[in-house]
């Protein structure tokens, strides 16, 4: 750092140049100070705007702008409240005073100067000054601190959910690819109906947690090779209830919506889905989303009970159960952004799990 960084940098202000010459002189004296005068008042202001004095002496009787007025238009600057201003008069007067303490004077002086006075009232506002920037670098810090400390929080959170994704795929035929595609599947609809930024994000944490109650089904049903029976399918179909009770006490905001989104991922826009048989508006717009993201690649992806189908016929389904199985505005998004979902099948073809920390 060079010596004219390391100095405390006082302005003064006065259109007296006597006066100036001597506040300098004054001001040199208490060391490791570096003056800047002005004899304009409007100079002097459009200085202290654009740059960060540690303090400004500024006189009273000028003849563009006094200095209440000074002070004033100072102190309405942006980042300017808090810079110590001690004001020169030679007038007495208490209402000059009120005046200037209302505007933002931090002290006064009045003429003729003792310099003894003098030195002691700038030194004592340089130490204010110098405390107010500590105060400001500790607060500056510590906010550093708090986004750092949050984000490995956030990260230790976001890895937390994609090992519950993991637990359910080592229960369940699905793989990681198909858990990954249906979340960036759902995050694309999500854009495209016009949800925020951290919906967006948020969603495409949660959705790989739609079957993490699978890992209450027995492996004889959900590791059936062939179609279950009407039995069997009832109790497959409390995955979503065992999903929700897993997650929905905790205080994550991934995993709350991931409790909402494992309970009704089944629910169908007519009411014919399941647990609660909701529709349309009521079943909650996430699991409205993932819906959609889910069935898509559960029809394009092979499983031990049957084969993927082609794109054509799980795109024909798809729009064939809009407004029956699907919110036909997911569907449209879906739709509209085709090739979009094409890139993701396309780049997830392994599990690549680090993609739902991007966020980060």
């Amino acid at each position: 750092m060079s010596d004219s960084q390391a100095k405390r940098q006082v302005l003064i202000v006065d259109d007296n140049d006597i006066n100036l010459a001597l506040f300098e002189a004054l001001v040199l004296k208490l060391g490791g100070v570096e003056a800047t005068c002005f004899a304009s008042a409007t100079a002097g202001l459009a200085w202290a705007q654009q740059h960060a004095p540690d303090l400004i002496i500024v006189d009273y009787m000028m003849p563009e702008l006094d200095g209440v007025q000074f002070i004033e238009r100072l102190r309405a600057t942006p980042g300017k409240d808090g810079v110590p201003i001690l004001m020169i008069t030679a007038n007495d007067q208490k209402p000059v005073r009120y005046r200037a303490l209302n505007a933002g004077a931090s002290d006064f002086l009045t003429k003729p100067i003792d310099k003894l006075e003098f030195l002691a009232r700038s030194s004592n506002l340089l130490a204010m000054s110098e405390m107010r920037r500590k105060l400001d670098d500790r607060a500056a810090w510590l906010a550093d601190e708090v986004r750092l400390a949050t984000a490995k929080i956030l990260e230790r959170e976001r890895e937390t959910v994609i090992r519950l994704a993991k637990a359910a795929e080592y229960r369940d035929p699905e793989t990681g690819a198909h858990i990954l595609r249906m979340a960036h599947y759902s995050r694309l609809i999500a854009k495209g109906l016009g949800l925020g930024e951290a919906e967006q994000d948020l969603l495409l944490q949660a959705a790989p947690l739609h079957d993490i109650g699978k890992v209450g089904i027995s492996d004889a049903i959900l590791l059936k090779p062939g179609r279950l029976t009407v039995a069997e399918f009832d109790l497959m179909k409390q995955h979503a209830a065992y999903g929700y009770e897993i997650l929905k006490e905790s205080s994550s905001s991934i995993l709350q919506a991931g409790a909402s989104i494992a309970l009704g991922h089944h629910e169908k826009f007519d009411g014919s889905g399941y647990p609660a048989g909701l529709a349309g508006a009521a079943i909650p717009i996430f699991c409205r989303i993932v819906a959609v993201a889910d069935v898509f690649d559960a029809l394009t992806s092979a499983r031990p009970y049957k084969p993927a189908w082609s794109l054509e016929a799980a795109a024909g389904h798809i729009r064939s159960q809009s407004g029956s199985h699907f919110d036909p505005a997911c569907v449209a998004v879906f739709f509209e952004r085709w090739s979009e979902v094409l890139e993701i099948r396309q780049r997830f073809t392994d599990d690549d799990w680090h993609s739902l920390l991007s966020p980060l």
